[in-house]
């Protein structure tokens, strides 16, 4: 009936280790957190529960797109995340953001728009039997 909006994954289901380096695309439900390097777009599954941590020393160059993102290392490329993003002290992105909420600390770098993700209102007819 009513859609609620989906909450942050609290674990990492899936690790890219801090000595890997992927070339390619990568698609994702659950919890994934990058601590190495990914050349190419990073994707949660769409209608699924997707939460992406992105460290420190971790570098994406390509399209971020999940529900839940969390920032502290590098995005060369447009970040899509349809419910929160967080950008933490350190984290650099270099590309426009696409939110619905944000959330950023001071030291964050951001070369690129801040787009709001409006919500979306439907009309909902209601009809009367006289």
């Amino acid at each position: 009936m009513f859609r609620r909006d989906s909450k942050p994954q609290n674990r990492i289901d899936s690790l890219i280790g801090a000595t890997t380096r992927i070339e390619g695309n990568v698609f994702f439900s659950g919890g994934l957190r990058v601590d190495g390097a990914v050349r190419g777009n990073v994707a949660g599954l769409p209608d699924q529960p997707a939460t992406l941590v992105v460290s420190e020393q971790a570098r994406i160059d390509g399209e971020v797109q999940a529900a839940h993102v969390v920032v502290s290392g590098t995005i060369n490329g447009p970040v899509d995340a349809r419910e929160t993003l967080e950008l933490q002290a350190g984290s650099r992105v270099n590309g426009d953001i696409h939110y619905k909420s944000i959330e950023i600390q001071q030291g964050a770098v951001i070369e690129g728009r801040l787009v709001h993700h409006s919500v979306e209102v439907k009309a909902v007819e209601l009809k009367i039997a006289k």
